[in-house]
């Protein structure tokens, strides 16, 4: 005899209206209809799919041993719920050997956060199996809301409210919008992520979305004490709250600019926090909105109130755009930048944005940060010790012959030249290159400097001849310096070797 199907069925929210056609038709024609409840038997999943049931069915109610309360289980609640899957596994596995197709309820749908993944992954590679999506409680959120959740480029982030409140929040000020699920006991917790990042006045609490008995409040608004496990906390699209409200606040678009607002362009140095500068930190702890990379926001420790607006490493005039709207608007907007915002960096991108008429009543200050070329002398002594330039190989915003032409020049000049972004995956060519222009106007042996990832967790910093080093072993996050004639090498009693150039011509 062939064995049965499992069927992991998506109910929705909570109305039995909102369950999929394919959902229904499964229910009805199942010979045995497997639901997970709570000790005290009864289950929400069966109540929702009560009118498809029909007589005659098998019923397997999967009683959980433990939910929020303790237990003497010996492994502890991971043993207890571990040992409870094995069972409900087996006595699932039984109805399918023995030919009967078994539907497994479940609120939502199967594989957002559900209790029938469980019994797929034990059951699967065994038995044929197959997962009928559901309407999640997020959508349903949303759409009580009357809210959009997401819209044109915006990103959504779902969370669960048992991660530390340190970590909510960063996550909360990380995204534009956001949802958070399983409340509950973590609702204080949540509540505390929401204000330090600056989104409790965003939030809405939405209670049995669809349900009867379904509630929606401002979260701020809504008594703990009250907050059962369905429940969940909603940061919808700010586009859309910033269009549809009477008068838009900071950073918000739509309606009159506000004015009076301020970028501050920060250079947060080549790595962690003794890097930093304190005017840096003081403008930082002072903003409304961090715009930036993502890695390098990262790096920036959360406060309370702080939105942040994380974007990727090629969109450096949208992210500048951003930053110039929020303060538009009447914020205090901090652009952070590594190393030195005036160095191939955020400075300039967006002094250049600042130019357009719109923007004409936002003030832009930049602040200093050190240099990556300053840290990569630092390790090895003084090799910036006379003159010198920074020269980057990237021909994205320039072309390669404007890069060789100005190599040129610095090997006929004798100059030191820091080179920034030596190499990347699609450019693989040009460090030889430029190694080969600068042999024409200076010995093999020069000394250069490959330091990657200075003040990093991956630094290392050696010294090689111009003429021997290999092109193949840099990469994007090194940093090049090539002395210059009058550049020395001298190795220390403790075998490390100290790179410097004079600073006066004998």
């Amino acid at each position: 005899m062939s064995t049965g199907t499992l069927y992991g069925v998506g109910l929705g929210p909570g109305d039995p209206e909102l369950m999929t056609v394919k959902a229904a038709r499964l229910i009805g024609a199942a010979d045995v209809i497997a639901y997970h409840c709570a000790r005290h038997g009864r289950s929400i999943a069966r109540s929702v799919a009560e009118p498809y049931l029909r007589a005659g069915q098998l019923e397997e109610r999967l009683m959980y041993p433990v939910t929020t309360e303790t237990t003497d289980h010996p492994g502890g609640y991971e043993g207890a719920i571990t040992e409870f899957y094995e069972l409900s596994a087996k006595r699932l596995a039984e109805h399918l050997d023995a030919g009967r197709d078994v539907v497994l309820l479940c609120e939502g749908d199967p594989f957002f956060y559900g209790s029938y993944m469980y019994m797929h992954e034990r059951l699967a590679d065994r038995y044929e199996a197959h997962v009928v999506p559901g309407v999640t409680s997020v959508s349903a959120a949303s759409a009580v809301l009357g809210r959009p959740l997401v819209q044109r480029d915006e990103v959504l982030t779902v969370l669960p409210g048992t991660l530390p409140a340190p970590e909510l929040a960063r996550r909360l000020a990380d995204t534009e919008a956001a949802a958070v699920l399983k409340l509950g006991r973590t609702f204080g917790s949540v509540r505390d992520a929401l204000a330090e990042s600056g989104r409790l006045e965003e939030a809405f609490y939405v209670e049995r979305a669809t349900w009867r008995a379904q509630r929606v409040q401002p979260f701020d608004e809504v008594d703990p004490e009250s907050v059962p496990y369905f429940s969940l906390a909603v940061v919808p699209s700010p586009a859309y709250a910033a269009r549809t409200a009477d008068e838009p606040g900071p950073g918000q678009a739509g309606g009159e600019p506000a004015g009076g607002g301020e970028v501050v362009v920060v250079g947060l140095g080549p790595a962690g926090p003794e890097w930093l500068t304190p005017e840096a930190e003081s403008a930082l702890a002072g903003a409304d909105h961090l715009v930036g990379y993502g890695p390098y926001l990262a790096r920036v420790p959360q406060r309370a109130g702080q939105r942040r607006h994380a974007s990727g490493n090629r969109v450096e005039a949208e992210r500048a755009v951003e930053a110039l709207d929020l303060a538009r608007g009447g914020a205090r907007v901090a652009v952070v930048s590594s190393g030195d915002p005036g160095v191939f960096a955020m400075g300039s991108a967006v002094l250049e944005q600042a130019e357009r008429p719109e923007y004409a009543d936002v003030s832009v200050r930049v602040l200093p940060g050190v240099t990556a070329a300053q840290a990569a002398a630092a390790r090895v002594g003084a090799p910036l010790g006379h003159d010198y330039c920074v020269v980057s190989l990237s021909d994205r915003l320039k072309p390669w012959e404007v890069i060789e032409r100005r190599l040129t020049a610095a090997g006929e000049a004798d100059l030191v030249v820091a080179v920034y972004n030596p190499a990347s995956r699609s450019r693989t060519t040009q460090l030889a290159s430029a190694r080969d222009v600068l042999l024409r106007h200076r010995p093999a042996t020069t000394p250069v400097v490959i330091a990657r990832d200075v003040g990093g967790p991956d630094e290392s910093v050696r010294v090689e001849a111009l003429g021997e080093f290999d092109p193949a072993t840099v990469d994007m996050r090194c940093l090049l310096i090539v002395g210059s004639s009058r550049t020395r090498v001298r190795e220390q009693p403790d075998g490390t070797r100290v790179v410097w150039t004079p600073r006066r011509y004998d």
